[in-house]
């Protein structure tokens, strides 16, 4: 979760109020050390937290047994299923009492294949009430990759005892993989389909006994309730375990910036899309709904062409209080609303305010959302980021309203940051209750994912908008890692400068990848946005697509250059690529973020064209 560099807000929209945002504004405490690292801390006490996940469950099932805690379409677009609190909390005890039927402990795990459902919702909580660790997966390792590797490493990593997917045929590929590797398997999928597959009714149908109450009774805030595994963007995926700790540490943090006390006959609804194998979705989205007794619509749309239309149509039926998403989900669903002032009205109707993460919002899609809301409500609407790691939950947080968009935040109540410095900027690292141990089975990458003082090093750069009131919150400030310099000595913050590329050159590119290591100036890569090259094939004017689209990038790239400023960000040549990025090769991650370093690896060959003598085909100097 990484925002970039932040932007203010024209004139013409700052005059227009906010709508009330029910959080505490920004109060830190600053410590400056005599070698220029920096310590920050909130200054709002911790609020409220669970026990455990499975604890929380149980008290909102009994408190509201019949309220809609996750509804699912039928395929097809068709009817809402819809599962309660207190069908979540019987089905979930039968699904523990059959685990502990069948030996698992703490020390076992239960890995899931595929994507968000409410049967996969059921195994996450049947492992929570039993104690029993669950480890979900990017569904792309299991559908999309051609040779299983990272499957398999999952796999030799947490040792599960059963695997679960939605389907049996659908993942039989899989599952002939782990069939193969010669471990004592178990599969449970949804449908029951799948050779020697035990369907999930079996587990659910099981008759709880006194067994669940007391391993429910021995969760706490140590426990490891599951595994999550990083993207494997340096690498093989590093599990990382996430205890209920960690999970009530990002709550009570929240809790802490609440500035009212919800209203207990409002019933919160969201939209959720984002995977459940990462932290985002699968433990701030899923625990926060838990937490405020909301109702979580689970949404088969994704922010790409051809399935953003899913999105759309449920938006037309669904009201969210609070919408959250990847800042390219924004981009579409701006575009969208400017077309339908019904899809406006909808998605605006009950909206308190909006969430970005993982990479940054432009200044464009930002001003784009604050006019329609505007147009629709009379009012901007608020917008929080939360910025954060697998291996940290969400540790800082944009939680007032403000002109400016990109920004990290400030450390949520109980979060200790830690700003040193590293080159010419100071680098992120973090210490609290949210924070993992280190990687299962991996003390090498453990030992070195630390510091001295126990602060877990993200690897990201940070700095204050203004060093003279800290209160205005801290902007991503690139990768350590990602920064490269030119062959003058000259820095590139890759971070800052890809995104304002981006928003430059909208809205014909989806997205872009920034090389010049060693070189004497800037080269990018890009990806063609499908909305922009449907534009191009209808626009009348001469030339293909493509040709168009050089033109057009042309102009606008120039126009970027004549502001600026000197080589760290002025750029000399582009290639557009016509192969979009590919997952299994780790170019894009399944929330649809770009792996920089992974695409300029297995692209080398582009890169190398940027670099030659200019005639190599596709290579547009400016």
């Amino acid at each position: 979760m990484t925002p970039a560099d932040g932007a203010a807000a024209p004139a013409s929209l700052s005059k227009t109020p906010f709508a009330d945002l029910p959080m505490k504004g920004p109060d830190v405490t600053v410590e400056r050390r005599a070698d220029g690292s920096v310590l920050i801390r909130s200054n709002h006490p911790v609020g409220q937290g669970p026990r455990s996940i499975a604890h929380l469950l149980k008290e909102k099932a009994e408190k509201h047994p019949e309220r809609p805690w996750m509804k699912q379409r039928e395929p097809g677009h068709g009817p809402w299923r819809t599962l309660t609190y207190g069908e979540a909390l019987r089905k979930a005890e039968g699904i523990a009492q059959w685990l502990l039927d069948q030996g698992l402990t703490a020390d076992d795990s239960v890995m899931v294949l595929s994507s968000n459902s409410l049967e996969h919702a059921l195994i996450k909580v049947g492992c929570y009430t039993a104690g029993v660790p669950v480890s979900p997966i990017s569904p792309a390792y299991s559908l999309i990759s051609t040779d299983h590797a990272k499957l398999k490493h999952c796999v030799s990593v947490v040792n599960p005892k059963v695997i679960f997917a939605q389907s049996g045929e659908m993942y039989a590929r899989a599952f002939e993989t782990l069939r193969g590797l010669g471990r004592d398997l178990v599969f449970v999928t949804a449908d029951g389909s799948g050779e020697d597959a035990i369907p999930l009714s079996t587990l659910t149908d099981t008759i709880p006994g006194a067994a669940v109450e007391a391993a429910r009774e021995t969760l706490g805030h140590h426990t490891v309730a599951k595994y999550l595994f990083t993207s494997g963007s340096t690498g093989m995926p590093k599990a990382a375990p996430q205890t209920f700790g960690m999970m009530a540490g990002v709550i009570a943090g929240q809790d802490g910036l609440r500035s009212e006390e919800p209203d207990p006959d409002v019933v919160s609804e969201s939209l959720e899309w984002m995977p459940w194998s990462h932290i985002s979705a699968g433990n701030i989205g899923f625990n926060g709904v838990l937490w405020a007794g909301g109702t979580v619509y689970l949404d088969e749309g994704k922010p790409l062409p051809g399935m953003f239309e899913t999105t759309i149509k449920n938006l037309y039926e669904v009201s969210p209080m609070v919408f959250g998403s990847a800042p390219i989900a924004f981009g579409m669903l701006a575009e969208a609303m400017e077309k339908d002032p019904v899809l406006r009205k909808s998605f605006f109707k009950n909206m308190r305010y909006m969430g970005y993460g993982g990479a940054t919002l432009s200044n464009d899609v930002n001003e784009r959302l604050q006019a329609l809301a505007i147009a629709e409500t009379g009012k901007r609407m608020p917008l929080t980021t939360m910025y954060g790691a697998t291996e940290t939950q969400g540790i800082t947080v944009t939680h007032w309203a403000t002109e400016t968009v990109g920004l990290v935040g400030l450390p949520l109540p109980g979060i200790t940051l830690k700003l040193v410095p590293n080159g010419s900027k100071l680098e992120v690292r973090v210490k609290g209750p949210t924070v993992t141990s280190g990687y299962l089975g991996d003390p090498e990458k453990t030992a070195a994912a630390f510091d001295e003082e126990g602060f877990y090093k993200l690897g990201d750069a940070a700095k204050f908008i203004d060093e003279n009131d800290p209160a205005q919150g801290l902007v991503f400030d690139g990768r350590v890692t990602e920064d490269f310099k030119l062959d003058s000595g000259t820095w590139v913050s890759v971070g800052t400068l890809r995104p304002e590329l981006v928003a430059a050159c909208t809205p014909w590119i989806l997205d872009a990848v920034v090389a010049g290591q060693d070189k004497p100036f800037i080269g990018i890569l890009v990806w063609p946005s499908m909305a922009g090259m449907q534009a191009l094939a209808a626009d009348e004017e001469p030339g293909t697509p493509i040709e168009k689209l050089t033109a057009r990038l042309t102009e606008q790239l120039t126009a970027f250059n004549a502001t600026a400023g000197g080589l760290s960000r002025r750029v000399g040549r582009f290639i557009i690529m016509t192969e979009p990025p590919s997952i299994d090769a780790g170019e894009i991650t399944d929330k649809g973020y770009v792996n920089q370093r992974a695409t300029l690896e297995r692209r080398a060959d582009l890169v190398n064209a940027l670099y030659g003598d200019g005639s190599a085909p596709g290579v547009i100097s400016l």
